[in-house]
This record gives structure tokens, C-alpha cells and sequence, in this order.
């Protein structure tokens, strides 16, 4: 192969406590280098944690006996992944996670930027106080750099002064919920409150994240036909979230989200619809609103993408989330909506507890603790399942990193571009790997991932957060160098 007569020796190299990589200064080459333009054959060049030149192999001539190259040959290099939806529990519940676990986790999956949920922390993040205590949690104990959206619930959404506080505080945007959330400290907003508080948004042009769904009036609750054994099949559980939980809310939302258009009352305000699982009616909405021009963009999930109702195994609870994972029909079309655009980024919502709140044992659906946990699975699992879709590292790159960045305000980060922090992912996509007993798994609680017994492909070789490698071939750093992200 000429890249490897291009790049000549490569030395071992000796490892620091924040870096597996002690060297500030330094080449990542590789056969498939995917940059905005276009996936090049050559190299990235990376000086004090920043990207300063991208170059294609028949441009670039180094001496690699002075120069650190380190070559991955014909492994794809990428930039990291942004994951916009993950909670991190931390602090109040590290027993759920916490962030040293979580973000090894993330590094392992490729993961170099997280942003934290404002709720299963305790005390959620809803003020500039509540904010100081999750950032403080976060310093020295983070292994990817983590931003932190705020929480919009009714006590700061009709407070104006409440809120700057928390946006001058530095959260990248606000996260707000049309449903119970289940947290005592994070009640559900209404449409009027989300109305009050996008002016305030429009200022500071940050975005709201929005859970996607209200309550309907169901004809009272399902029947448990079979007593306590009916609550293991997970069909009576998807009974109790029809997608039209998910239409109405978004009907509400698109009667504000048109104040966010150009020349309207909110202009600079933006909307995101979070984890979207109804690929019909609501994403129709979606669509047309965005056609309108209303400032509007929806994400959805790996596990919406990965798994179908009907193949949910009867008392499994590790699947249960909120919106449920629906059919295999549905599914299909969240792909064809994602390759189309419609859909614009992904996220892991990954939303762990501990085991005993999964009622693993049990198998009870209505009862269960809802909530997916894959962080570190997001890289393999898109891949895996996208790959008989004709998933392009192209398209992976924008999904995960580009648009993302873009949502959160990341300026600097989400692609391999000159200027920006080298923050980069090198991963093998055709290796395989079982996630068994044996396979090094990072959460805190392995035994409630849906993903747990799987084989993927696309495993994560090195990860390298503002140029430091965090993360190489199931080895990590030896401290958490990685720092908090506040909107300044």
C-alpha cells in the first residue's frame, strides 16, 4: 500500500497521564481521512490540540523520522461524535452513571463531545445554582468534554430574569418536557410556556430541545387482559404511547415554531424535536413546517433505527424507552426520512438507571424504569444497521458531528477542517465484535443495554478529545482531562 512507504516508521511512543499520545505535535494519516469536502487519502496535521492542516497524500511530504506520524492505514478517520442527548446523572444519581463512567464510555464509542441532560441529575439543572453544582461535579472527572443544556420548566419559563440567569450562566440551550418527565424536580411545560420563554431564546439565540409528547385521553388505561403476565408483553406497553402522543405534541409546537421564521416575533429562537420515533403523521408535520420556514430540526435515535416491536422479547424491560421503539414498517421509513433529510442528526438519549429499577426479573413493561443505555454503542450500531441502507462515512460524519455541533453552538467543533479542535475518531468498519461478558463495556451497568448481545461492526480503534488520544484500543487515559463546555 503507498501509504505506507509514504509514512515510513512510526516510533512506540511513550504515554502521559491526560494522553496516550504525550506529544503536542503530531500527523494522523490514513487512507480514508472524511473532511466536509470529501473523504481524502492523506493527513491531519494537529499542533497544541488543534487541527492546522488537512492534506491529500499526493500534497504531503514530511520526514517521519522527525515528525510524529501515526499511521492508521486504511482505517477511517472521522471527526468525533457529538452526541446532543445523553444523561449523565450526575451529580445526585452516579449510582445510575456519573461522569467518569459515562464519558470513558463515550470515548470508548468514539464519542469526543457530549451534552448533558438538565434532569435524572439531582438537583436538576434549572437554575444558575443547580448549574454551578453539575459543572463543579464535571471538572477533573470527564474524559470527553461535555456541555450542559438547562432545563425549562414552569417556574423559570415564566420568570424572564430566572432564565438569562440560567443562559448567562453558560448552558447551550434549554431542554423542556410536554409530558410528566418522571423527575420530581423537573415538572412538564405546557405550549404557553414554551411560548413565554422563545422570546428570551430568540436573544440569546440558543435552542430549545423539546420531548415530544402529551398526554391523550386513552379510553382509560389498557386492560391487563392476563393479570400481571399481560404487563411482560411489550405490545401492551406500546399501547399506552400511540404515536399520537407524539402528533399532538408537534402540533402544538408548529403553531409556535412559525414566530421562529424570519421577521417573526421569535425570530432567532430555534426549535428541536428530541428522539423521534413516529414516522408518519408526526414526521409529516415536521416537514411541512420546516418547508414553511419555521427554524425547526428533529433528531432521532439508533434504537428507533436498530430494533422493532414485534422483535422485542416478552418481559425484556432493557428496551423500554419513551417514545417506545415502534414497527419494523416504521422503522424503515426513520431510514428513509434520515437519508433523505428530513430527519437531520442523531443522538444516543442515553438514559441509564440502576438495574433493579429495569425489573429485569420481574419483566414488567408498565412498571419499568424507561430509558435505553448505548452511549458507547452509537458509533457501531448506526453503522451496522445503516450499512444495508448504503450508509456513507459522509453521511455519518453529518448526522453525528457536523449537525450536531451545529445545534449546540460548537463552533469549533464537528468536522476535520483547519482552525478547529482535533477532536477525531479512528475506527475499523468492517471488524465485528460480540458484546458479550468478554467485550470491555464502560457504562456503569452493562446488564440493562438493549444492546447487550449483539454483533456490530465498526469498532472504535482511537479516540482523540482536543488532540489528547483519550482512548486507544480499550486502554484510556489515566486522568480525565477533558473539561466542561460553557456558552461564553
Amino acid at each position: 500500500m503507498i501509504l505506507k512507504k509514504v509514512y515510513g516508521f512510526i516510533p512506540q511512543l511513550p504515554s502521559s497521564d491526560c494522553s496516550l499520545l504525550p506529544h503536542n505535535h503530531y500527523w494522523i494519516a490514513s487512507k480514508y481521512i472524511v473532511t466536509p469536502n470529501g473523504t481524502i487519502s492523506g493527513a491531519v496535521e494537529i499542533k497544541e490540540g488543534i487541527i492546522i492542516s488537512v492534506v491529500a497524500e499526493e500534497n504531503w511530504h514530511v520526514n517521519s523520522w522527525f515528525t510524529t506520524v501515526v499511521n492508521y492505514g486504511e482505517s477511517v478517520v472521522m471527526p468525533g461524535f457529538i452526541d446532543v442527548h445523553a444523561h449523565l446523572d450526575d451529580p445526585g444519581r452516579s449510582e445510575w452513571e456519573g461522569f467518569p463512567s459515562g464519558t470513558k464510555a463515550a470515548a470508548a464509542g468514539g464519542v469526543t463531545t457530549l451534552v448533558d441532560m438538565p434532569l435524572n441529575s439531582a438537583p436538576s439543572t434549572v437554575s444558575e445554582e443547580t448549574l454551578k453544582l453539575k459543572v463543579q461535579a464535571a471538572e477533573g472527572r470527564v474524559y470527553v468534554d461535555v456541555g450542559f443544556w438547562g432545563g425549562l420548566v414552569p417556574e423559570n419559563a415564566e420568570n424572564a430574569s430566572s432564565l438569562e440567569r440560567l443562559l448567562n450562566a453558560g448552558v447551550l440551550g434549554l431542554k423542556s418536557f410536554m409530558v410528566p418527565s418522571g423527575i420530581n424536580d423537573f415538572p412538564m411545560t405546557t405550549a404557553s410556556h414554551i411560548k413565554e420563554a422563545l422570546p428570551t431564546l430568540a436573544r440569546y439565540k440558543r435552542p430549545l430541545l423539546v420531548h415530544a409528547e402529551v398526554l391523550l385521553d386513552l379510553d382509560g388505561k389498557v386492560e391487563l387482559e392476563d393479570g400481571v403476565e399481560n404487563a411482560r408483553s411489550y405490545s401492551t406497553y406500546l399501547k399506552t404511547r400511540p404515536a399520537s402522543m407524539e402528533e399532538a405534541a408537534i402540533n402544538q409546537l408548529i403553531t409556535l415554531s412559525k414566530d421562529t421564521r424570519a421577521g417573526g416575533s421569535a425570530e432567532g429562537a430555534h426549535l428541536h424535536i428530541v428522539h423521534l420515533s413516529d414516522a408518519r403523521t408526526s414526521l409529516n408535520l415536521i416537514k411541512e413546517a420546516k418547508q414553511r420556514g419555521d427554524s425547526l430540526t428533529v433528531e432521532t435515535c439508533p434504537h428507533y433505527l436498530a430494533f422493532a416491536a414485534e422483535d422485542i422479547p416478552d418481559g425484556d424491560t432493557r428496551f423500554k424507552c419513551a417514545p417506545p421503539i415502534r414497527d419494523a414498517a416504521n422503522k424503515d421509513k426513520l431510514w428513509d426520512a434520515l437519508l433523505d433529510g428530513d430527519i437531520d442528526m442523531l443522538s444516543s438519549d442515553h438514559s441509564p438507571s440502576v438495574p433493579e429499577m429495569k425489573l429485569l426479573d420481574e419483566g414488567d413493561f408498565l412498571k419499568a424504569w424507561g430509558g435505553i443505555s448505548s452511549l458507547q454503542f452509537v458509533l457501531p450500531a448506526t453503522w451496522t444497521h445503516g450499512r444495508k441502507y448504503g450508509v456513507t462515512f459522509e453521511q455519518l460524519a453529518s448526522w453525528w458531528s457536523e449537525k450536531p455541533a451545529k445545534l449546540a453552538g460548537l463552533t469549533t467543533k464537528g468536522a476535520i477542517a483547519v482552525g478547529n479542535q482535533a477532536d477525531i475518531v479512528v475506527w475499523e468498519p468492517d471488524m465485528e465484535f460480540d458484546l458479550d461478558n468478554d467485550y470491555p463495556v464502560h457504562i456503569k451497568h452493562p446488564s440493562i443495554s438493549a444492546y447487550m448481545g449483539s454483533r456490530l461492526s465498526g469498532k472504535v480503534l482511537a479516540t482523540f478529545v482536543r488532540g489528547n488520544l483519550v482512548y486507544k484500543e480499550g486502554n484510556h487515559a489515566s486522568q480525565a482531562c477533558a473539561l466542561p463546555i460553557l456558552h461564553r
